[in-house]
């Protein structure tokens, strides 16, 4: 079916008190043109994250190789808003390993977490909505830089975007006044709902107007992430948070931003959607290949460790998939042995070639499997190839 595309704003720029305009914009679902191109890059999105979810379902133990993903994700929003943190500091500091990275960092990298895997728990007895997103901006904000900014409540006062230090006047772009905040975020929420959109397309559409909302002081680029995934959880397309494009809108900064202006300037509903669904069916391209990566290095090492006499190598050297970096200590507990059956554990792995000793620390020491770490923390680049721009994994 054809849909006229729209070339007008979608919404409108109102004058507020004060003299400044604020963006209002249009209840979704906008006017589209089901493109031959849009359809393609749909196609593409759909069968590359079917073939993610497929995996997703398959894996024997989830746990293990979901956990480092949605670190890696956590890192990533969150470099997007200005944290510094590393992949490697991040998961060395959950591992009990001193770090220099500031604290302050750390904890917005660990509050995105929370608020990620809080989400997907509540979306078994709490439909995707505007009292969820409000709990999972109270555990995003919680204790950081922005706390400050009510955590879990919906902003009051104007906010704006544009370079830092700008006023009002200097504004890129101002969201809508306080006063038509809720008018916009119920008809938001009431398309959340709305399932008559492929997933993919619903989770793109709903992206972009949560962005041009902004309903929150603070915080919004990470909870308007997290909701891509919660999203497509919510719909049934994925079993569990597999699919991230932090690190697509990271690579392509520049494209995400112009792609949301130009749904609100010009209406170019069908140029952010192609871009998104490209970035959805590299994302789910590239996380295939890294866990693909990581389950062929298990099983050589289970190989390996096979003639082992005991079968704790083997437990501890699938630990350190879920996380490259443990100390002894926590290796213990986790296994339910004594510190010094998991040093025997952990020795065998570091003569097997699978860990390694870092630092000289006498106690507390801490190991790492540095295969993993280089799978996960290697860079995602963009290839501007057939269909528009995708995410390829390059060691």
């Amino acid at each position: 079916m054809k849909i006229e595309r729209s070339r007008k704003p979608h919404g409108r720029l109102i004058r507020c008190p004060g003299g400044y305009r604020a963006y209002v914009p249009e209840p979704l679902p906008p006017p589209m043109d089901w493109s031959t191109g849009l359809v393609a890059a749909l196609s593409a999105a759909d069968r590359m994250v079917g073939r993610l979810a497929g995996v997703g379902r398959r894996l024997a133990n989830p746990r293990l190789l979901i956990r480092p993903f949605v670190r890696r994700e956590a890192v990533l929003s969150s470099r997007i808003e200005g944290t510094q943190t590393t992949l490697d500091e991040f998961l060395a500091a959950e591992a009990g390993a001193a770090v220099e990275r500031s604290a302050d960092d750390l904890h917005e990298v660990s509050n995105y977490v929370v608020a990620l895997e809080y989400g997907v728990d509540r979306l078994r007895d709490l439909p995707l909505s505007l009292r969820l997103i409000r709990e999972l901006h109270e555990k995003l904000m919680h204790g950081v830089r922005g706390g400050q900014a009510t955590p879990g409540e919906f902003r009051r006062s104007q906010n704006w975007i544009g370079p830092a230090g700008c006023t009002l006047a200097g504004a890129t772009f101002v969201p809508p006044p306080p006063d038509q905040l809720m008018g916009c975020l119920g008809a938001w929420e009431q398309f959340l709902h709305d399932n008559t959109f492929p997933p993919l397309v619903h989770a793109a559409l709903a992206h972009s107007q949560f962005e041009a909302i902004h309903p929150f002081l603070d915080g919004n680029g990470r909870v308007g992430r997290l909701l891509i995934t919660l999203l497509l959880i919510a719909r049934g397309v994925l079993p569990s948070p597999l699919l991230y494009l932090s690190a697509f809108f990271e690579a392509t900064r520049e494209e995400y931003y112009a792609r949301l202006t130009g749904v609100t300037e010009r209406g170019e509903w069908e140029e952010w959607l192609v871009y998104f669904l490209n970035g959805a069916a590299g994302q789910a391209e590239d996380a295939l290949d890294r866990i693909q990566r990581i389950d062929d290095l298990l099983k050589v090492w289970r190989e390996n460790l096979a003639k082992a006499p005991s079968p704790l190598p083997q437990r501890a050297a699938e630990l350190f998939a879920e996380n490259p970096y443990w100390t002894v200590n926590r290796m213990a507990a986790r296994l339910g042995v004594a510190f010094t059956t998991a040093q025997r554990a952990i020795d065998r792995l570091e003569s097997a070639g699978v860990v390694l000793r870092e630092g000289e620390a006498k106690r507390n020491r801490v190991y790492c499997a540095r295969a993993i770490l280089a799978i996960l923390e290697e860079p995602t680049t963009v290839d501007k190839g057939r269909g528009g721009q995708r995410m390829v994994s390059r060691p």
